[in-house]
């Protein structure tokens, strides 16, 4: 098999390519879901395309929690199905699809109550294990345990003593959401799946009743396609309703968008050895260990403002930090606050008008012949919901199609990752690189990090870190403009690292030399790259103005103040 590349060329053959001739199947939208439908259809020898009017995860998966999980509070509602799908899936992840990418986390659950809550906390979290258990997918994670307030505070010094009685220990797993969704596009790729970003659907081709295909503007160039394909796919998130209306259908379902954010705070701000959830009133709230930071999170509120940029309000904030604050013995302030991010959840509406209580199971359906519409979900089951989505779209198809595979098939970069892991000293011998830096690149690209290390062996000063954010590479910027289809500067400080929430100039300090790296690879020339030094410089200072703003509304203005670079 071989690694796909998708730098500028690669883009460009393959919107020509899906306007040569028809598609098997034509997916809408590279968030994890589209990415994972596309993924599953190649593997199903299906002629498959996948347009993206954005970047790969630019919406709500490259912005969600970073959790791999079962969903334990899903227990609690007795929502037993999903919580067995989901365990399944994390196994999966860890142990065959992407060992590379997912890994475990632990997490402390404080309990504020003697006797009962132990009891009712504990049975709960034991069902949890046996469950993953009995799926064959639980051994690569220890089982939980029991803590006295002592033991706990060992492993938590942070906690407030007064804040707990004793706790409880569990394991679930953590992810980069907007690599691991890159990876999936670039899998789908590798088993000749056609993929663009960059090429907003404006349209939908038909005959008749039926959906044929789709009218597709490459927003970078200007130029339009006509794509056509025997079955299309609307796996567009938050903004399927707006999709649907172009076919003047919306369906037998209507998502919408809960927002939730998360404050990304630097390592030493919480002395603790394990994450940490943590219950409020109307939800759960994690502190997830995140390389040299902290993630905290989440809030869950309605959201019909900008799908594209949701803003983070003030009130947002303090609600984080009042609640996270509420345990901890040093409070965190806004001072102690690196990053910000906000994302929406796409959740089918249901009976009640609290978020929270929406469902979270996915839906598929074919309001009109040749096109399939999937919505829902969580991240970690997205290849159930692409499989269910290839599914109905084989329906469609007057062909013997094979069974979903993609329970057996790697990402880019798993296979050979454990055995690279094992010679990371050796290989930092032979590159003159830390082996911190080897293991860095290993748990970003896994086997692929031997092509990051060839750029580095052509040119050693890209070797070096970037100067304002030194936990990554400059090999790394031009990786992701040459093999992983960066087009902008905001792509790459965005979803390509994590600049723009780990550091405390949220990469206004990187951009340039980040620029200056990605220049000759994409043909910038200098006009270009000052235009896009210009557009992250306001687009991160509209970010803080919107976090600033009381509500929604004021914060939603203040982010929209800085329009996108090409307009979508």
């Amino acid at each position: 098999m071989r690694t796909a590349t998708l730098g500028p060329a690669e883009r460009a053959a393959s919107l020509a390519a899906m306007a040569a001739r028809e598609l098997d199947v034509l997916v809408i939208g590279a968030g994890v879901v589209g990415s994972g439908t596309a993924l599953d259809a190649a593997t199903r020898g299906l002629s498959t395309g996948l347009v993206e009017a954005r970047d790969w995860a630019s919406g709500t998966s490259s912005r969600s929690s970073k959790l791999i999980h079962g969903g334990l509070r899903y227990l609690e509602m007795l929502d037993f199905a999903l919580v067995r799908e989901a365990l399944k899936e994390r196994g999966l992840l860890l142990e065959r699809i992407a060992p590379h990418l997912v890994r475990p986390v632990p997490f402390l659950y404080p309990l504020r109550h003697k006797g009962w809550e132990r009891l009712y906390a504990g049975s709960g979290v034991a069902l949890y294990d046996a469950m993953s258990m009995a799926r064959g997918h639980g051994r690569g994670l220890p089982v939980h345990r029991h803590l006295t307030r002592r033991h706990a505070l060992r492993v938590a010094p942070a906690l407030r003593k007064d804040a707990l009685v004793g706790a409880l220990q569990y394991y679930d797993a953590q992810v980069d959401d907007a690599r691991f969704t890159a990876t999936l596009v670039r899998t789908a790729a590798s088993y000749g799946a056609r993929v663009a970003n960059g090429a907003k659907v404006t349209g939908f081709l038909r005959e008749g009743e039926r959906v044929v295909g789709a009218r597709v503007q490459d927003v970078e160039t200007g130029g339009e396609y006509e794509i056509r394909a025997r079955q299309v796919v609307n796996a567009t998130g938050v903004w399927t309703d707006d999709t649907q209306s172009m076919v003047g259908e919306r369906g037998r379902f209507h998502v919408r968008a809960s927002k939730g954010i998360h404050l990304v705070v630097p390592k030493d701000r919480i002395h603790s050895a394990t994450g940490l959830i943590l219950r409020t009133e109307t939800s759960v709230l994690f502190v997830i260990p995140w390389g040299r930071h902290w993630i905290v999170g989440t809030t869950d509120t309605d959201w019909d403002l900008d799908k594209a940029h949701p803003a983070a309000s003030s009130a947002d904030i303090d609600y984080l930090l009042d609640h996270v604050n509420e345990v901890l013995s040093v409070p965190l302030t806004r001072d102690d606050v690196q990053g910000v991010y906000a994302g929406l959840r796409p959740l089918l509406a249901g009976e009640s008008d609290a978020t929270s209580k929406l469902s979270r199971e996915h839906t598929v359906a074919h309001p009109v012949p040749g096109l399939v519409v999937v919505a829902g979900g969580k991240y970690t089951t997205y290849r159930v919901m692409a499989k269910d989505a290839v599914d109905a779209a084989v329906h469609g198809l007057d062909l013997r199609v094979a069974d979903c595979v993609t329970e057996d098939v790697p990402l880019l970069g798993a296979e050979g990752y454990r055995a690279l892991w094992n010679a990371r000293a050796r290989t930092a011998a032979r590159t003159g690189l830390h082996v911190a830096r080897v293991e860095h690149l290993l748990h970003r690209y896994g086997a692929l990090a031997e092509e990051v290390l060839d750029l580095v062996a052509d040119d050693p000063s890209l070797g070096e870190p970037l100067a304002a954010a030194d936990d990554y590479l400059r090999a790394e910027i031009v990786y992701a403009a040459s093999h992983e289809g960066a087009r902008h500067l905001d792509d790459v400080l965005t979803r390509r690292t994590r600049i723009s929430i780990e550091t405390f100039d949220r990469g206004t300090r990187s951009a340039r030399e980040a620029a200056e790296l990605m220049a000759p690879v994409l043909g910038w020339d200098t006009e270009r790259l000052e235009r896009e030094v210009h557009h992250y410089e306001k687009r991160v200072e509209a970010e803080r103005e919107s976090q600033l703003q009381p509500d929604d509304l004021t914060a939603d203005a203040a982010r929209l103040g800085a329009p996108d670079i090409v307009p979508h």
